[in-house]
C-alpha cells in the first residue's frame, strides 16, 4: 500500500513539473505569440502620489517603450519625475520579470491573472511582506492591442 501511495505521489509531482509553472507557461504563450508591437493601458496601484495619472497608455515596439501617456493624454517623457518609476513596469516582458523577481525573492503573496489568448498578465498583486504596511504593488493591464 505504501508503495502505491509513493508511486502515485511521484507521478503527481512529475505531472506538475512537466507542465512548468503557471508563470513559465504563460510567458511561453506570450513568446510564442511573437507580438513585437503593441499598446495597452497600465494602472499601477500603490501607496503613491501619482494615482491621478493612471491608467497610462503605453506603446511598445521590439521591447522598447515608444510612447507613454497619462490618462489626460499628457506624454510621459524620460524627463518626467515619475518616468523612472513607470518605465520598469511598462512592457509585458518587464511585468513578467517583476512577477519572477517577486516569486524568487520570496514575496509573501503574489497573485496573477493571465490573458487566455496571449498569456500576458492582466492583474498582478504583490505583497513582499504582510507584516509591513503600504509596500504592496498592484498592476492592471487592459485594452491590449497588437499593432502592425
Amino acid at each position: 500500500m505504501k508503495k502505491i501511495i509513493l508511486i502515485t505521489l511521484i507521478f503527481m509531482l512529475a505531472a506538475c513539473s512537466a507542465g512548468g509553472s503557471e508563470l513559465s507557461r504563460n510567458q511561453q504563450k506570450w513568446q510564442d505569440a511573437n507580438i513585437t508591437h503593441y499598446r495597452f493601458e497600465l494602472s499601477i496601484g500603490c501607496f503613491c502620489a501619482f494615482r491621478d495619472q493612471m491608467p497610462l497608455t503605453v506603446e511598445v515596439r521590439d521591447g522598447q517603450i515608444v510612447h507613454m501617456a497619462a490618462v489626460d493624454g499628457t506624454l510621459v517623457l524620460d524627463t518626467d519625475q515619475n518616468y523612472e518609476f513607470y518605465a520598469p513596469h511598462a512592457t509585458i516582458d518587464l511585468l513578467f520579470a517583476e512577477i519572477d523577481a517577486a516569486l524568487n525573492d520570496g514575496a509573501d503573496s503574489v497573485t496573477v491573472t493571465y490573458d487566455a489568448s496571449y498569456g500576458f498578465p492582466t492583474e498582478i498583486a504583490i505583497d513582499p511582506s504582510q507584516e509591513i504596511a503600504d509596500e504592496e504593488m498592484y498592476y492592471s493591464i487592459s485594452g491590449f492591442e497588437a499593432l502592425p
